[in-house]
């Protein structure tokens, strides 16, 4: 399969649990992203990988970004064929290092395979069973952004608004996946002051950021039908009483979108979250419908390998080394209460192991102590 591929298309897109190629699909062709000849009157570029889109890596903020008008700024819709978290977590990186989002705008939409996925600064061992999900093989994966520990599965779609760090944009990206539901299910969706989209004080996305220079994301979920007891099995610790400064996560009650309408499934998810991204200006949240679709670069189908994105492989290496899962861990204790008996006497004794860094070792997990 091609990086990209282009249908022919119409509205709608039919259930497909799996990979999105173009056989789920079926929208007008002027909405995608080809790789054929530039019909009349298109943006230009649009039959460019990815990767002809990049940034010297130069940590400063452009000074003619503020300038650019949102009408010189195009969107495009990329929706990985990828389910493995390790290479959607390498493009999404791939794709904030170093494409130029100064007159280009991006979505990412992914699915992953089931997994655990941990924020940049937390300690896998208080935020998930680490031994069930060991034995059941689902995978345990550390991003590169803040915030909280989530599930992922194929009933789960991950969302990345990527743009220039002086276009950051929380409200605006949330508000799109909130007008999306209404727009296509008539869901009523609120953004509450943790910036989670809730029904009824009942969670059904998390939210979390990257903000470097001259990039940033922010990227969160929208829960369609996962599967909620896989959350209460893998991201419920293991009984043991650990100590640490690491970023906790704060749990919530959720809510599948699929029990507020039973019709919604992820590919319409996937339409729906894309259009209305499309037929929104690019710097304020103004819809501009048809006409402004139009002017978009649309949706595009991407294989997320070395041949158009030169570099993913290591990036994905790294994500999914033992060095960064679990190396990354900060310092934290374990503390086990013993109860000892000498005689008719029982003593109580509070075992503390201080925990400097986590390694590994043929496969093995071992630690260093203070």
């Amino acid at each position: 399969m091609n990086a990209i591929i282009t249908k022919v298309f119409k509205r709608a897109i039919p259930k497909c649990p799996h990979i999105y190629n173009e056989k789920c699909f079926k929208m007008s062709a002027s909405y995608f992203h080809t790789s054929c000849k530039t019909p009349k009157g298109a943006p230009e570029n649009r039959g460019l990988p990815p990767s002809a889109f990049v940034t010297k890596q130069e940590k400063k903020i452009y000074p003619e970004v503020g300038k650019i008008s949102s009408a010189d700024i195009k969107k495009s819709v990329f929706i990985s064929q990828s389910n493995d978290i390790f290479t959607n977590l390498a493009l999404e990186d791939w794709l904030y290092r170093y494409f130029d989002f100064r007159t280009h705008h991006v979505l990412l939409l992914w699915v992953n395979d089931p997994c655990i996925v941990i924020g940049r600064h937390q300690n896998p061992f208080m935020e998930a069973n680490i031994s069930r999900v060991g034995s059941e093989s689902v995978t345990v994966a550390r991003r590169n952004s803040g915030g909280g520990a989530v599930y992922h599965d194929r009933g789960n779609l991950n969302c990345t608004f990527l743009t220039t760090r002086e276009r950051y944009n929380r409200n605006y990206n949330l508000n799109i996946l909130t007008r999306a539901l209404f727009r296509e299910w008539a869901i009523k969706a609120e953004i509450n002051e943790r910036d989670d989209i809730c029904i009824n004080d009942k969670k059904l996305s998390g939210t979390a950021a990257k903000l470097g220079f001259p990039n940033a994301y922010h990227h969160c979920t929208l829960l369609a039908n996962t599967d909620k007891s896989n959350l209460d099995k893998f991201l419920s610790k293991e009984k043991i009483n650990y100590i640490s400064n690491s970023t906790p996560s704060v749990r919530s009650p959720i809510k599948n979108l699929r029990e507020v309408n039973r019709n919604v499934n992820v590919s319409q998810l996937i339409s729906a979250v894309g259009y209305e991204y499309l037929r929104t200006l690019a710097i304020h949240l103004e819809d501009g419908g048809h006409q402004q679709i139009m002017k978009q670069r649309g949706f595009q189908l991407i294989n997320p390998t070395e041949k158009w994105f030169p570099g993913i492989n290591d990036l994905r290496t790294e994500f999914n080394s033992w060095n960064w899962i679990y190396g990354k861990t900060p310092k934290f204790s374990v503390e086990k209460e013993l109860l000892l008996k000498d005689g008719d006497k029982q003593y109580k004794i509070i075992l503390i192991v201080v925990v400097e860094k986590v390694g590994a070792r043929k496969e093995n997990l071992y630690t260093i102590f203070s």
